[in-house]
């Protein structure tokens, strides 16, 4: 007879994890006592006593997200994005003297999307039923204003057949679509499930509760998309997101170029999300089709391009702290510096890519 052993819960993988390095704490304090001294033994054995715990958080993050627990903590991300997504389509428009009055919608939807996705951190019902509405409102906004967008080029004077100079010129044409990201980051949190809620499928014969609005959709599209929110709510949706980060990758990696074309390329730091763009895509596309590059190759370049992009951030706001009188007419600077909040949206892509090498594949 075959005894088969039951897994490990996480919960005592952690703790084999803590002791192990509680060990090594300790040996560390005797090795930095006898080469430094106590005062530097001291301050290397209070970093070591953190290890077990980031270790132990660590493990259960990722257990949270391969099992599709974790509504709350991308809501807040949802959120944060929106408000930023919010201002920086904001600022663009000002620029354009908000000729048109479809302008304003991504502002509206930008906040109403934050405001949104802040209430589905406290409240279920926000979640499930608010947030998908508002979040595909944000998604066809998106693909209008990309339309928009690619008209406005063509009317510029010889339209698409210079194109060089009229997309560098003309407005950005896929900005509209990573605005939409942030409503499909919305999409996404709908379908998950919350931390606190138990691990594994619900007992045979029950059914989840699920918005009246789907009931209206035609039969084979809510086939389809029952089907596609219980891959999601499992943390089976690892090909999808990782096709979603090379898609927003690319996207991004456009915006990136021209914008920097603009200014010249003055910093050499300028070229990194030119350059971490094809290797982002690479690695997305790679994903797609193999488990292999899902786990290995993914979360370094996804890691790669999220710190790339918090310090494009630390770039763009410095370089509009250092335009004439910049703190005293901030919606002047915000208007006409560097786009402030641009290269989060590329640290947004990272964050996809390291969310997709998380989760596990579909069936």
């Amino acid at each position: 007879m075959v005894v088969v052993s039951a897994p490990k819960p996480v919960e005592a993988l952690a703790d084999a994890a803590r002791d192990q390095l509680a060990q090594n704490a300790r040996l560390l304090r005797v090795s930095a006592r006898r080469l430094t001294g106590r005062r530097s033994a001291r301050w290397l054995g209070a970093l070591a006593a953190l290890a077990p715990r980031i270790t132990r958080e660590g493990v259960a993050l990722e257990q949270h997200v391969r099992e599709g627990r974790f509504q709350r903590s991308l809501a807040l991300i949802t959120a944060l994005s929106s408000v930023a997504a919010g201002i920086e389509a904001g600022t663009e428009h000002f620029r354009g003297s908000y000729s048109q009055r479809i302008m304003y919608s991504p502002i509206a939807l930008g906040m109403t999307l934050a405001v949104t996705s802040g209430a589905a951190v406290f409240s279920r019902w926000a979640a499930r039923v608010a947030l998908p509405i508002v979040s595909l409102v944000t998604l066809v906004d998106g693909a209008v204003g990309f339309i928009f967008h690619v008209r406005g080029i063509a009317r510029k004077p010889g339209g698409w057949r210079i194109p060089i100079f009229n997309v560098i010129m003309g407005p950005p044409v896929f900005a509209p679509l990573l605005f939409g990201l942030v409503g499909f980051l919305g999409l996404l949190t709908s379908f998950l499930r919350r931390e606190d809620d138990p691990r594994g499928r619900l007992p045979l014969g029950t059914r989840r509760s699920r918005p009246a609005w789907v009931n209206l959709l035609p039969r084979a599209i809510s086939r389809e998309g029952i089907t596609l929110e219980q891959d999601v709510r499992e943390g089976r949706f690892q090909r999808g997101l990782a096709l979603a980060t090379a898609l927003t990758a690319f996207f991004n990696g456009v915006e990136a170029l021209y914008s920097h074309y603009k200014n010249n390329f003055q910093f050499k730091v300028q070229w990194s999300p030119v350059l971490l763009t094809p290797a982002l895509m690479a690695a997305g596309f790679g994903a797609f089709w193999s488990r292999r590059v899902a786990r290995t190759w993914l979360p370094i370049v996804s890691l790669i391009a999220a710190v790339d992009g918090m310090v494009g951030f630390f770039y763009h706001a410095r370089g509009g702290l250092r335009r004439p009188g910049a703190l005293r007419r901030p919606l002047y600077t915000l208007a006409y510096g560097p786009p402030v909040f641009a290269p989060l949206l590329f640290a947004a892509s990272g964050m996809l890519g390291l969310m997709a090498s998380l989760m596990r594949r579909g069936k």
